[in-house]
Protein backbone atom coordinates (compact mmCIF):
# COMPACT_ATOMS: atom_id res chain seq x y z
CA UNK A 1 0.00 0.00 0.00
CA UNK A 2 3.18 2.48 0.06
CA UNK A 3 3.56 2.49 -3.30
CA UNK A 4 -0.07 3.58 -3.75
CA UNK A 5 0.62 6.84 -1.36
CA UNK A 6 3.48 8.02 -3.83
CA UNK A 7 2.23 7.51 -6.70
CA UNK A 8 -0.15 10.53 -8.79
CA UNK A 9 -3.36 8.48 -7.98
CA UNK A 10 -4.30 8.24 -11.97
CA UNK A 11 -6.49 5.54 -13.39
CA UNK A 12 -4.14 2.96 -13.54
CA UNK A 13 -3.41 3.64 -9.87
CA UNK A 14 -7.31 3.54 -9.25
CA UNK A 15 -7.60 0.38 -10.39
CA UNK A 16 -4.95 -1.01 -8.53
CA UNK A 17 -6.80 -0.08 -5.18
CA UNK A 18 -10.06 -1.61 -6.55
CA UNK A 19 -8.11 -4.83 -6.68
CA UNK A 20 -5.91 -4.70 -3.15
CA UNK A 21 -7.77 -2.20 -0.88
CA UNK A 22 -11.06 -3.31 -0.43
CA UNK A 23 -12.85 -5.98 1.05
CA UNK A 24 -13.61 -8.94 -1.41
CA UNK A 25 -17.36 -8.30 -0.95
CA UNK A 26 -16.94 -4.92 -2.22
CA UNK A 27 -14.78 -6.32 -5.34
CA UNK A 28 -18.10 -8.53 -5.93
CA UNK A 29 -20.12 -5.66 -6.87
CA UNK A 30 -18.46 -5.32 -10.40
CA UNK A 31 -17.53 -1.99 -9.72
CA UNK A 32 -15.46 -0.27 -12.73
CA UNK A 33 -13.18 2.99 -12.47
CA UNK A 34 -15.06 4.82 -15.10
CA UNK A 35 -12.72 8.01 -14.85
CA UNK A 36 -10.55 9.66 -11.98
CA UNK A 37 -11.25 13.78 -11.86
CA UNK A 38 -8.19 15.72 -11.02
CA UNK A 39 -8.25 18.47 -8.89
CA UNK A 40 -9.04 21.63 -11.11
CA UNK A 41 -11.01 19.78 -13.48
CA UNK A 42 -14.29 21.16 -14.61
CA UNK A 43 -16.69 20.22 -11.36
CA UNK A 44 -13.53 19.15 -9.37
CA UNK A 45 -12.26 16.69 -7.51
CA UNK A 46 -13.38 13.28 -8.16
CA UNK A 47 -14.43 9.71 -9.52
CA UNK A 48 -16.98 7.93 -11.96
CA UNK A 49 -17.74 4.35 -11.36
CA UNK A 50 -19.83 1.85 -12.49
CA UNK A 51 -21.45 -0.93 -10.98
CA UNK A 52 -22.27 -3.44 -13.41
CA UNK A 53 -25.69 -4.85 -13.33
CA UNK A 54 -27.15 -8.22 -11.87
CA UNK A 55 -29.63 -10.03 -10.34
CA UNK A 56 -27.87 -10.81 -7.57
CA UNK A 57 -27.53 -6.92 -6.47
CA UNK A 58 -31.87 -7.18 -7.22
CA UNK A 59 -34.92 -7.85 -4.92
CA UNK A 60 -38.15 -8.17 -6.46
CA UNK A 61 -39.20 -7.02 -10.28
CA UNK A 62 -35.23 -6.06 -11.35
CA UNK A 63 -35.14 -3.54 -8.30
CA UNK A 64 -31.15 -2.62 -7.19
CA UNK A 65 -31.26 -2.67 -3.43
CA UNK A 66 -30.59 0.24 -1.49
CA UNK A 67 -27.35 -1.90 0.50
CA UNK A 68 -25.71 -1.90 -2.78
CA UNK A 69 -25.64 1.64 -4.02
CA UNK A 70 -24.80 2.82 -0.50
CA UNK A 71 -21.46 0.68 -1.00
CA UNK A 72 -21.29 2.23 -4.71
CA UNK A 73 -21.53 5.58 -3.48
CA UNK A 74 -19.29 4.88 -0.35
CA UNK A 75 -16.68 3.45 -2.56
CA UNK A 76 -16.49 5.62 -5.27
CA UNK A 77 -16.07 8.93 -2.81
CA UNK A 78 -12.59 6.90 -1.62
CA UNK A 79 -11.50 7.09 -5.05
CA UNK A 80 -12.75 10.79 -4.88
CA UNK A 81 -10.59 11.30 -2.26
CA UNK A 82 -7.74 9.96 -3.31
CA UNK A 83 -8.34 12.32 -6.74
CA UNK A 84 -8.59 15.30 -4.27
CA UNK A 85 -5.36 14.16 -2.42
CA UNK A 86 -3.51 13.14 -5.34
CA UNK A 87 -2.74 10.00 -3.48
CA UNK A 88 -4.79 6.79 -1.75
CA UNK A 89 -4.79 7.55 2.36
CA UNK A 90 -6.44 5.12 4.57
CA UNK A 91 -9.94 7.03 5.60
CA UNK A 92 -13.19 5.89 7.05
CA UNK A 93 -17.10 6.52 6.82
CA UNK A 94 -17.82 8.98 9.65
CA UNK A 95 -21.48 9.58 7.72
CA UNK A 96 -23.37 8.66 4.49
CA UNK A 97 -26.73 10.46 3.69
CA UNK A 98 -28.61 8.60 1.50
CA UNK A 99 -31.83 10.25 -0.48
CA UNK A 100 -33.14 7.57 -2.52
CA UNK A 101 -35.02 9.37 -5.61
CA UNK A 102 -36.71 6.38 -7.72
CA UNK A 103 -35.89 2.91 -8.58
CA UNK A 104 -32.57 1.27 -10.30
CA UNK A 105 -33.58 -1.47 -12.17
CA UNK A 106 -32.30 -3.83 -15.04
CA UNK A 107 -29.45 -1.13 -15.76
CA UNK A 108 -25.85 -0.78 -14.75
CA UNK A 109 -25.60 2.17 -12.43
CA UNK A 110 -23.06 5.13 -12.37
CA UNK A 111 -21.73 7.15 -9.90
CA UNK A 112 -20.44 10.13 -10.23
CA UNK A 113 -18.57 11.28 -6.79
CA UNK A 114 -16.84 14.88 -5.79
CA UNK A 115 -15.20 16.66 -2.96
CA UNK A 116 -17.25 19.39 -1.37
CA UNK A 117 -14.50 19.94 0.95
CA UNK A 118 -11.18 18.09 1.76
CA UNK A 119 -9.13 19.60 5.10
CA UNK A 120 -6.09 18.03 6.91
CA UNK A 121 -8.20 15.52 9.06
CA UNK A 122 -11.59 15.14 7.23
CA UNK A 123 -13.28 15.17 3.72
CA UNK A 124 -16.63 16.21 2.77
CA UNK A 125 -18.50 14.85 -0.56
CA UNK A 126 -21.30 14.25 -2.85
CA UNK A 127 -22.53 11.51 -4.86
CA UNK A 128 -25.21 11.74 -8.00
CA UNK A 129 -26.21 8.07 -8.97
CA UNK A 130 -27.68 7.57 -12.01
CA UNK A 131 -28.45 4.11 -14.31
CA UNK A 132 -26.45 4.03 -17.79
CA UNK A 133 -29.45 4.64 -19.77
CA UNK A 134 -31.21 7.53 -17.72
CA UNK A 135 -29.26 10.67 -16.94
CA UNK A 136 -32.35 11.13 -14.26
CA UNK A 137 -30.83 10.58 -10.67
CA UNK A 138 -32.25 7.67 -8.75
CA UNK A 139 -30.13 8.89 -5.63
CA UNK A 140 -28.51 11.55 -4.32
CA UNK A 141 -25.47 10.70 -1.26
CA UNK A 142 -23.79 12.92 0.85
CA UNK A 143 -21.02 11.71 3.28
CA UNK A 144 -17.97 12.34 5.61
CA UNK A 145 -14.44 10.54 5.96
CA UNK A 146 -12.09 10.83 8.50
CA UNK A 147 -8.59 10.64 6.86
CA UNK A 148 -5.96 8.25 8.90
Amino acid sequence: MAELENAAFEQAAAEHLLETVFAPWVRDLSLSVEAIHPPGSGGGAGASLRMKFSNRLCREGGIICGQALMSLADTAMVFAVASACGRYRPMTTVDQTSHFLKPAANADVLADARIVRLGRSMAFGQVLLTTAFDPKPVAMVSSAYALM
